[in-house]
């Protein structure tokens, strides 16, 4: 889904086929083309420049000049105060970026698209960093620009949200278009099947078949009194083999700090984490004891973009494919990534691929085919 709307956008080049916006055919040569043709984009991985405040990352690369040719700070200031007061979000607009929390940041990156008086806005899963109230001002914003008569793509895994909102919906299985149906004509199961290909008599697998021998009573991690000040306090649980365990909460309750904690990224200022009965406290320790983390950001799970499909794979391995104690055991190196390629279904031409070509969703299974 995101990579055909970066060919939209002119992130990405295509390689058959048309565009056509307002009856004529486009091909945008970069996203700057899009933009002043009136075709904006909110990526899922916002892109700011953390150091500059909100009005310098909104007329990034189209900053007003006065009759002198200098900078219209003035005019900058009015134009974003005018532009956030009438879409009814409240930020500090002299604050860096990097001061703000991500969902503030996904806001302005709205802000900034609607203010390039757009046709066309595409939205690729804009409320996954949003808390409640924040997804219902966005929606509320997203039926204002529907009245003005500007057109809205809405990526979103999320059903609740796709049925309150759209008046259309398109599915894509695999890079293939399933179909176009009208939201109110489509039933959730319908949608579903076009989603997977199937029939499910069930949306949650009730089952938990056991495929290995092992004790379910056993206690593999277990946290005791878990606490930074001010992020959350005395936290404590325990994860058996075999058992899933999910945590919610809304953004801020602190899920993420606790999961940093666990695995090392961040330091407890009270209580223990035990894995297979060994104390933790560093990422070293959690990984040699077979603890994996992969965190909701691919950048800091440690995928390297410019760096190989098989690159990216190997590197948790390393030690384990060299021959000796200096030399890489290549052969093996390949056939491990082969394997898990082909076992976690990465869609790649081949091994030696670069990861930042490919889409999200594949770049999240090199992830995870890593710490596998």
């Amino acid at each position: 889904k995101s990579t055909v709307m970066k060919c939209l956008f002119g992130t990405y080049q295509k390689d058959e086929g048309t565009i056509i916006l307002d009856g004529r055919e486009v091909n945008f040569s970069g996203p700057k083309d899009a933009l002043e043709n009136g075709v904006a984009m909110v990526h899922q991985e916002l892109n700011q420049c953390l150091e500059r405040n909100v009005i310098d990352n909104l007329f990034l690369g189209r900053y007003p000049k006065t009759s002198l040719g200098v900078i219209d700070e003035g005019r900058m200031k009015k134009e974003a105060s005018d532009l956030f007061r009438k879409l009814g979000i409240t930020v500090d607009l002299s604050q860096p970026m990097k001061k703000m929390s991500v969902s503030k940041r996904q806001m302005c990156e709205i802000a900034k698209a609607i203010s390039y008086n757009s046709k066309v806005i595409v939205l690729d899963e804009p409320t996954s960093s949003l808390t409640a109230p924040e997804v219902e001002k966005l929606f509320k914003m997203m039926r204002q620009l529907r009245e003005q008569g500007i057109s809205l793509i809405y990526i979103s895994h999320k059903m609740d949200e796709i049925y309150s909102l759209t008046d259309q919906i398109t599915v894509f299985r695999d890079g293939c278009l399933i179909g176009s149906v009208a939201t109110k004509d489509v039933t959730p199961e319908k949608l579903i099947n076009m989603m997977v290909g199937r029939e499910l008599n069930d949306v949650y697998d009730k089952s938990s078949p056991k495929t290995a021998d092992y004790d379910e009573n056993e206690v593999l991690l277990k946290v005791e009194n878990l606490t930074r000040e001010n992020e959350f306090y005395n936290i404590n649980f325990e994860v058996k083999r075999g058992e899933i365990l999910g945590f919610f909460g809304l953004m801020g309750a602190g899920r993420t700090e606790v999961m940093d904690t666990v695995f090392g990224l961040r330091k407890a200022e009270k209580g223990t984490v035990t894995m297979k009965g060994n104390q933790m406290g560093t990422v070293k320790k959690a990984i040699s004891n077979g603890m994996a983390y992969i965190t909701e950001d691919r950048k800091i799970s440690g995928l390297n973009l410019i760096a190989s499909v098989k690159d990216n794979i190997s590197i948790a391995y390393m030690d384990m494919i060299t021959k000796g104690k200096f030399l890489i055991d290549f052969k093996k190196e390949k056939e491990i990534s082969d394997e898990l390629i082909k076992k976690i279904k990465i869609k790649c031409s081949s091994r030696d691929t670069l990861a930042g070509t490919l889409s999200g969703g594949n770049q999240q299974k090199i992830v995870i085919a890593k710490w596998f």
